[in-house]
């Protein structure tokens, strides 16, 4: 059964434009295909905006506030069902931030990597044949 409705409080994920991978909560509905999203912007980077609900893949998570409520409002219903945090520790989460930080990584770094990787290669294959033996 669906479960990720569009409804005020609903943590989501934008996947497309400026703000793209950015996290938002949905504030307001405007019609059938927009919404106003916040982040807030001190925590997400995400001011308060109108978005296409194409733009956005919706979490699990929802704070509990009304349509339009502040960004005050918006902070202490954040805070309160720590929801930040509860994001931070799913796979989806975990998945984009690996996928930032190998993004991130200097030509020396993944050098290393591929150094450990070759490494942990040649171990597993020595234990695989001493196996086969």
């Amino acid at each position: 059964m669906f479960t990720r409705f569009v409804e005020p409080g609903r943590l989501a994920l934008i996947t497309y434009g400026p703000c793209a991978g950015k996290m938002c909560t949905v504030i307001d509905i405007v019609d059938q295909k927009r919404v106003v999203v916040d982040g807030p912007e001190q925590l997400t980077g995400v001011r308060r905006h109108m978005m296409p609900v194409k733009r956005l893949s919706l979490t699990d998570f929802k704070c509990s506030i009304f349509r339009g409520a502040r960004e005050k409002q918006l902070k202490a219903a954040l805070e309160k069902d720590e929801i930040m945090k509860k994001w931070s520790e799913t796979a989806w989460a975990k998945k984009l931030a690996a996928k930032e930080f190998r993004a991130n990584m200097s030509d020396f770094d993944r050098h290393k990597l591929m150094v450990a990787r070759k490494k942990r290669a040649k171990e597993v294959r020595g234990v695989i044949k001493k196996g086969k033996k």
